[in-house]
């Protein structure tokens, strides 16, 4: 045995002379300052009556005391946030690993997680059982610890945005995804005329919640339709490429819509739109023409060390933030800078980026707004047969417009019906980028609670379906078929 690991009883005695020498030395500094400065008196109103004799013994107020600290610990804002995440992961993770077992994305068992944890379930189950875990005054940090999970989502969001595939399927993309925008948006704008009265907050004016309305219609989720496509083996099929394209121009398209709305609701008036308008135009253009070619040749180099690839993860989080500050001082909405930070991201750093910052955001962050949107919606509202009807109405014109006109204009683009279909089942397909929209209408006030819960079911539902009505058009695993036998698409 070496000399360092010996046994050497010297200094074991050294050891023990240190901590009986300097212990000794803080026992006698506290006992002089003690009768040095004495503690002040309290006050009279202060001053704890001494309990009568025998109500407690000693062994009682012990445990009492230590109950009571211990609680009081326990509902501090940090120990009340970690609690939350705590159940918050757990509680998605089951549920996503349920739902992907019956072939549901397991991003809808996380939404359904949330919805669970809100007094749509829990609150009615054991409302003090809420209560203690989703006080209100919690509610603020949880919303902007959210927010910050989902601008790390919106960034990787518009890193999955191919644009060579855009071009290359571009004539019937822009079809396709502009006719499942502009008709589901008609609709709703219509919708919006039969609903505003009893679903519109008061200090609301009819534009904005009918441009809310119309495009909260016309959300195609492009995250949710990847994965479902990658899961049925479709991603790299004709009919795959075809649907992200789509998709990733929907997204585009209804997210500059989105930003132009926010800008009039928002907007004191014509000209303050305008303005809003105008630097969010200047704020695309300088990111796509300045910002996107300095960053290829400023990271053209490799980060081969770990100095240097931690460094690169802190700038990227430093330029998604500043993106989404950017906007969010604009007036149109975080998430929207957040997201085309993403797009014109090298395509080098994509791959590296979306493991070390969507991995940590999807599995940590996201569910908090899922539990967030979940606290938000209240099915109790709906209650009678009239709000009922309504949300079903609101859910078979969400479905027409979207489906319908997917599949109409897919089909006129020269597919085949089965093909055209699918593609329209796949827009239709709402899921996680629909809840962010409708957060974003709730926040700004533009949503009733009512609205809120009816559209928050609608994405639900249209997402939901989307698996069996693929299985019911034979769009599972068709890229398998190498063959030759895969239908072709322009029949």
């Amino acid at each position: 045995m070496s000399e360092s690991t010996s046994v050497n009883p010297g200094r074991y005695l050294s050891y023990l002379a240190m901590l009986l020498i300097f212990g000794a030395g803080i026992w006698l500094i506290l006992a002089f300052g003690s009768r040095r400065h004495p503690r002040p008196a309290a006050p009279p109103s202060q001053v704890v009556s001494a309990s009568p004799a025998g109500s407690l013994t000693p062994a009682g107020a012990a445990r009492t005391w230590v109950e009571r600290t211990f609680h009081e610990n326990l509902r501090s804002p940090l120990s009340i946030l970690l609690l939350q995440l705590i159940v918050i992961i757990i509680a998605a993770r089951i549920f996503g690993s349920l739902f992907r077992h019956i072939g549901q994305p397991r991003v809808m068992g996380e939404i359904v997680a949330g919805l669970v944890l809100g007094p749509s379930v829990m609150g009615l189950l054991s409302p003090r059982a809420m209560g203690f875990l989703f006080p209100p005054a919690s509610l603020e940090p949880l919303r902007l610890l959210s927010q910050i999970g989902v601008a790390l989502f919106m960034f990787a969001v518009g890193m999955e945005l191919d644009l060579v595939h855009v071009r290359q399927n571009a004539n019937t993309a822009i079809m396709v995804s502009h006719a499942s925008i502009i008709v589901p948006f008609f609709l709703g704008a219509v919708l919006s005329l039969l609903v505003y009265g009893s679903l519109a907050p008061s200090d609301i004016s009819f534009t904005s919640f009918a441009l809310f309305l119309g495009i909260a219609m016309s959300i195609t989720a492009f995250p949710v339709l990847a994965r479902i496509l990658e899961d049925r083996g479709l991603a790299q099929t004709p009919l795959g490429t075809i649907a992200l394209t789509c998709a990733a121009v929907d997204d585009v398209s209804a997210w500059c819509v989105l930003a132009l709305v926010i800008a009039i609701a928002q907007s004191s008036g014509v000209a303050a739109s305008l303005v809003t308008v105008a630097l969010t135009v200047t704020f695309f253009i300088v990111m796509v023409l300045l910002v996107k070619p300095l960053l290829s040749r400023l990271l053209s180099a490799p980060a081969n060390t770990t100095g240097q690839r931690r460094g690169l993860v802190a700038g990227a989080l430093a330029f998604v933030l500043s993106c989404a500050l950017i906007t969010e001082a604009i007036g149109i909405h975080a998430l929207f800078g957040a997201f085309l930070a993403g797009v014109v991201t090298p395509a080098a750093l994509r791959s590296r980026l979306k493991e070390k910052l969507g991995s940590f955001s999807a599995a940590a962050l996201l569910p908090l707004f899922f539990a967030f949107t979940g606290l938000r919606m209240q099915i109790g509202l709906l209650n009678d047969w009239l709000s009922w009807l309504m949300c079903a109405v609101i859910i078979l014109i969400a479905i027409t417009g979207k489906l319908g006109s997917g599949m109409l204009m897919a089909r006129w683009t020269g597919m085949s019906w089965r093909d055209a279909f699918s593609l329209g089942v796949l827009m239709n397909t709402r899921g996680l980028v629909e809840l962010v929209v409708l957060n974003i209408g709730y926040d700004l006030g533009i949503l009733s609670a009512r609205a809120f819960t009816m559209l928050v079911l609608m994405a639900l539902v249209t997402t939901f379906m989307t698996g069996p009505l693929l299985s019911l058009a034979g769009g599972t695993k068709r890229a398998e078929r190498t063959d030759g036998t895969n239908e072709s698409m322009s029949k």
